[in-house]
C-alpha cells in the first residue's frame, strides 16, 4: 500500500500519494487548501488548439471536446513536493513535469489545478477535472468507489499506472523517540495527511497496537504534519519513499527530519480518469507509452532523482 488517497473526497488504500517541504511547500499548501484553486502549471504548452497542436501525434485519439477546447483540467494537491508543489505561484515537480512530456504527444494543453486531496476524486465524478495527477495510489477501493469500510460511495475512477513507489516513515532529526518500525509507534502519538493510505496504515497499526494506544492526529494537507512532527506534538509521519527523502534533505537545510526504517507497501500511483471516459483513458495510456518509449519519461525521473520508481510500460487498473 503506497501513497496519497482521495484530496475535497473520499478514497490513495494511496498502496499508496511527494509530500511538501516544510520549509518550503508549508507556505505553497497554505495557499492552495481550497479546491479548485486555479493555479496551473508553467511547463505546459502555451498554443493549444492550434493547427500544429492539432499534429500532434495523439490528438486524433483524444475525445472531439477536448480536442475542441485544447485543454485537460487536471486536478493535484500542490503540496507534495517533489510530486507537485508551488514555487513563485506555479505548480512544478514531477507530475507537472511529466504532464508537459504527456502534452506534446496529445496536442493540448494539461492545466494543473490545484485542491485537497480528499476531493480530486469527486472533482473527476463532478467534471470539474478530467484528470488527476497527484501521487495518488491506484487501488481496487478508488477503482470501484468504495470506501474504507468497504460501502459503495460513487462509480470510481481508472487509473493509468504510471510510477512506483513504497512508504517509509518521515521522524524529526535525530530519532529522539527511536522509531525504527510501524511497531515502534505504539503508545505514541503520529500526525498524517487526511483521506491518505498513509492515515489508513496508522489506523491498522493502531488496531495492532490495541492497549498500548496509538494516538492518530490527521491534517488537511501534509505539510501541517510535519510541523506537527518537527515540534514534537507526533513522532512520525508517513510518506511516499521518495517524498519522505526530498523533505528530509531540504527541510531546514537537512536539519528538521530524518527517514527510518525500510521502505515497505509498494504500489503505484494512478493517473485518475472517469470510468465514463474511456477513449481519454486510452488516449493518456497511449501517451504514457509514448513518452517511455522517447525517453522523455525517463529525463523527467532523472532530473527529480527517482529513476527507481519508473515503470516499463503504461497499465491500467494494475494496483491492488
Amino acid at each position: 500500500m503506497t501513497a496519497r488517497s482521495t484530496r475535497c473526497t473520499t478514497a490513495k488504500t494511496r498502496t499508496s500519494r511527494l509530500a511538501a517541504v516544510a520549509a518550503i511547500a508549508v507556505a505553497g499548501s497554505m495557499l492552495l487548501t481550497a479546491c479548485g484553486d486555479q493555479t496551473e502549471s508553467a511547463n505546459t504548452p502555451k498554443e493549444s488548439g492550434s493547427a500544429a497542436a492539432s499534429k500532434a501525434p495523439l490528438f486524433a485519439k483524444l475525445p472531439a471536446d477536448i480536442q475542441k477546447a485544447g485543454v485537460i483540467k487536471v486536478g493535484t494537491d500542490a503540496s507534495y513536493a517533489p510530486m507537485e508543489y508551488t514555487d513563485g505561484g506555479k505548480i512544478v515537480g514531477i507530475d507537472p513535469d511529466l504532464g508537459a512530456a504527456l502534452s506534446k504527444q496529445l496536442g493540448v494543453k494539461l492545466e494543473f489545478v490545484s485542491g485537497t486531496f480528499d476531493g480530486l476524486i469527486t472533482s473527476i465524478y463532478t467534471g470539474r477535472q478530467q484528470l488527476i495527477m497527484s501521487a495518488m495510489t491506484d487501488n481496487k477501493k478508488r477503482q470501484e468507489g468504495l470506501d474504507d469500510s468497504g460501502k459503495k460511495i460513487g462509480k470510481g475512477i481508472d487509473f493509468v499506472d504510471y510510477f512506483s513507489s513504497g512508504v517509509s516513515l518521515l521522524v524529526k532529526k535525530g530519532n529522539p523517540q527511536g522509531v525504527n518500525s510501524l511497531d515502534d509507534l505504539c503508545g505514541k502519538t503520529v500526525a498524517v495527511q487526511r483521506g491518505t493510505i498513509y492515515e489508513d496504515t496508522f489506523k491498522a497499526q493502531a488496531t495492532k497496537c490495541g492497549d498500548k494506544k496509538l494516538t492518530i492526529q490527521a491534517f488537511d494537507t501534509d505539510a501541517e504534519a510535519q510541523t506537527r512532527v518537527k515540534a514534537g506534538g507526533a513522532v512520525a509521519d508517513l510518506n511516499d519513499y521518495p517524498v519522505a527523502s526530498y523533505i528530509a534533505k531540504t527541510s531546514g537545510g537537512g536539519n528538521d527530519f530524518e527517514v527510518t526504517g525500510n521502505q515497505s507497501d509498494v504500489g503505484l500511483f494512478g493517473i485518475g480518469v472517469s470510468k465514463d471516459n474511456p477513449q481519454l483513458r486510452d488516449a493518456v495510456k497511449e501517451a504514457l507509452d509514448a513518452i517511455i518509449k522517447d525517453g522523455s519519461y525517463a529525463e523527467v525521473l532523472k532530473k527529480w532523482n527517482v529513476e527507481d520508481s519508473a515503470v516499463k510500460s503504461a497499465t491500467v487498473n494494475a494496483g491492488k
